[in-house]
């Protein structure tokens, strides 16, 4: 009960975490404050990160794990966070812009740099589209706010500003930085040409620290804050999900899905392979010599937080009754319904196409008034679960066209993050994929990838937590079934996105930067090689 421990802190999507875990990759306390972000007026999908009140947040929930250690020696400190956010500071290091990964303010600009043909050099070199990331959001800033650029004297990812507040010191790593498409992915460093055709000073641009180095410590004003001692060795951390990965051990036997509020579904490469279609996107991972392909479910992991706080906010009291989380509750609901939901089809997000990533609003198709019994709420929460798999195998159907079947050996898939404590998710990731589905003993997987890189810059080590707490095998007749609803949600999401467009009204997600929407249609006349399914 006295072993020392490692923090972690993952400032996410929709929340910041604080975690301890003792030298034997065991939880033993955690924080969570959840937060929104702001959006910009005369911005239509602009949206503002909060840095004072999320550093607020941020300490009170480090003040809450460090009292539950009960004066444990801690031995130091991690950060993680979302991609693709970013934060402007001044000469006196007083941030002056941040933003989340969901901002979508730069419209005009993505599409002037896609006209430009700058966002084609930017997903040769940077593995990524122009439409959630920082260029064109540095382009806005040129243009709406030169007041803002002419003070701005260094840039760092979110997770590099969690690291900056505990230390004052400015970097980033391969994995976080590489989300911003000012990466030269084959140099694992930020690209002059790049920072060039953007229209920014590289000197704004940190240096590149690989994962798991130590950048400073912990400084009075941040132990004041936190609770935290001073002195505390603060290493650099990294990208939400490839933390989740290196949490786990994954490797390229096999892909993963990384189920949060955003869902990735990954393969871990040797080389920064680029989508010739520019469907999915490549970034930086860790370790000097990897990289990793992904698909991004928007929002997948959230759409269940607003099921429960929009339609389902008794399983908050009931949750409490029963000592279990309120997604127990839903699930429970959810699971004598059968598969397909009876036909209600969850319109939410699209799969993904790193150019043309067009969304539909989101929607529920297919209900019977007439039969409150097969469509209450369990054929709902059901329903949302179905939708994310079918993203995720549309994703893993790209990945197996790019990695020439590689992801797929062994006809298994990982599965971690949030997401992968529910009863009910996994089975459906198995039935709709046709693959075995691990899931992995380490919920917060992120937190526990940054754990471990805490923990080697000290000279401890902490094992990867590769055991696996559930394994579902699909049956043959559920993917049968499954076959049957696929291919119905991708008609009914080809059809509502059309009708999104005709009607005007208000996608999931409309990309900035995004051209003519190109339907999503599988890259092999088969699913993922049926042979590999079954073992």
């Amino acid at each position: 009960m006295t072993s020392p421990v490692v923090i972690a802190v993952d400032a996410g999507t929709g929340s910041a975490r604080a975690l301890a875990f003792n030298l034997e990759g065991t939880l033993v306390a955690r924080a969570q404050r959840e937060w929104t972000h702001a959006a910009v007026s005369g911005f239509p999908g602009g949206a503002d990160f909060d840095t004072a009140g999320g550093w607020s947040l941020i300490s009170s929930a480090l003040r809450e794990v460090v009292g539950k250690l009960d004066g444990r020696e801690i031995l130091a400190l991690g950060a993680s966070s979302m991609r693709e956010g970013f934060v402007l500071y001044d000469a006196h290091g007083v941030e002056i812009f941040a933003c989340p990964n969901t901002d979508g303010r730069a419209r005009s600009q993505a599409d002037e740099l896609v006209t430009r043909g700058v966002a084609d050099r930017i997903y040769e070199l940077g593995g990524d589209w122009v439409s959630i990331t920082a260029p064109s959001r540095l382009v806005w800033l040129l243009q709406e706010r030169p007041d803002v650029m002419a003070r701005a004297r260094h840039l760092g990812m979110l997770s590099d500003w969690v690291t900056y507040r505990l230390t004052g010191a400015f970097s980033t790593d391969p994995t976080c930085g590489s989300s911003s498409a000012l990466f030269d992915l084959t140099r694992r460093d930020w690209s002059d040409e790049l920072a060039g055709l953007v229209g920014i000073d590289r000197s704004l641009l940190p240096p590149v620290v690989e994962c798991g180095e130590v950048v400073g410590t912990v400084s009075i004003e941040a132990a004041a804050a936190t609770g935290l001692p001073v002195g505390l060795p603060v290493t650099v951390g990294g990208a939400d999900t490839q933390l989740a990965l290196h949490g786990i051990g994954a490797t390229s036997d096999r892909p993963t899905i990384v189920a949060g509020t955003f869902w990735q579904t990954t393969a871990v490469v040797d080389s920064p392979i680029i989508d010739p279609q520019r469907r999915l996107r490549t970034l930086c991972h860790v370790g000097t010599n990897s990289w990793m392909v992904e698909g991004i479910g928007f929002l997948s992991g959230l759409v269940m937080r607003w099921f429960r706080d929009a339609l389902a906010p008794e399983s908050i009291s009931a949750a409490a009754q029963l000592g279990t989380s309120p997604f127990d509750v839903i699930e429970g609901w959810a699971l004598d319904v059968p598969r397909g939901s009876n036909g209600l089809v969850a319109v939410m997000a699209n799969a993904m196409r790193a150019d043309a990533w067009h969304h539909a609003a989101p929607a529920f198709v297919g209900i019977d008034i007439n039969d409150p019994t097969a469509f209450g709420r369990g054929a709902f929460a059901r329903s949302i679960e179905e939708a994310a798999a079918y993203v995720a195998r549309a994703h893993l159907e790209i990945l197996d066209d790019l990695t020439d079947s590689a992801t797929t050996r062994g006809g298994h898939v990982d599965f971690t993050g949030g997401s992968s404590n529910g009863r009910l998710w996994p089975q459906v990731i198995a039935e709709v994929t046709g693959l075995t589905t691990d899931s992995s003993v380490v919920p917060e997987a992120t937190s526990f990838g940054a754990a471990r890189l805490a923990a080697s810059a000290v000279g401890e080590q902490i094992a990867p937590a590769s055991a696996v707490e559930r394994s579902v095998v699909p049956e043959a007749g559920a993917i049968a079934e499954y076959d049957v609803a696929y291919a119905r949600w991708q008609r009914v999401y080809a059809a509502q996105t059309e009708a999104t467009a005709q009607s005007g009204m208000n996608p999931l997600f409309t990309p900035p930067g995004g051209l003519a929407h190109r339907p999503f249609s599988s890259p092999t006349p088969k699913r993922m090689k049926q042979e590999n399914h079954h073992g």
